[in-house]
């Protein structure tokens, strides 16, 4: 049984509820991992609030079209949805996603089962709208790992403009207490 979702099929951002935020602040950027960047585009262009809304920023693939993302939580949160954004040709096509698995490589994530598969149309990355994932796979999720397999055009170079994800903290937070910590 495939545990593949169609982008296209999916509910938009219209279906996202109002406790889903935007959960780039509860990245933990002293972890965040991508193999097989461009060190000219790093991951940071396509997280990092700001830089991920400017379309002339990008991460882009380096030896060939994958790219590997690891992205650690300050705590655990419940992921509902993904947006991704890219070019028409060179954006991802196939994103799968793997909930709490540590230190994988591109020699070994096809040894796991994606908690998720997204497959992108052309449209829908451009839009960059949000796509439901499954939710009961991401409940208490303290790091996610995206494989991008390939991308739209099958090209050598896969550029994404924006990677963000909504969901839930599992535990309320007083985000005035986090800022604080922030700033020591």
């Amino acid at each position: 049984m495939s545990s593949t979702a169609t982008a296209t099929a999916a509910p938009a951002a219209s279906a996202i509820q109002r406790s889903q935020v935007d959960l780039v602040d509860f990245i933990d950027w002293s972890g965040v991992e991508c193999l097989n960047q461009n060190s000219a585009h790093s991951i940071a262009n396509a997280l990092k609030q700001g830089y991920r809304e400017d379309d002339g920023l990008n991460v882009e693939s380096d030896a060939d079209e994958q790219l590997l993302v690891y992205i650690p939580f300050l705590q655990v949160v419940k992921l509902h949805s993904l947006a991704v954004k890219g070019p028409e040709e060179e954006g991802p096509k196939t994103v799968k996603l793997y909930s709490n698995r540590e230190h994988m490589g591109f020699s070994n994530v096809n040894d796991f089962p994606p908690s998720d598969t997204v497959e992108f149309s052309a449209e829908n990355i451009q839009a960059g709208k949000p796509v439901v994932l499954k939710y009961v796979k991401f409940q208490n999720v303290r790091s996610v790992t995206i494989f991008i397999e390939d991308n739209q055009s099958g090209g050598d170079v896969t550029k994404v403009q924006k990677i963000a994800f909504f969901g839930t903290t599992v535990e309320t937070t007083d985000m005035k207490g986090l800022k604080k910590i922030e700033d020591h």
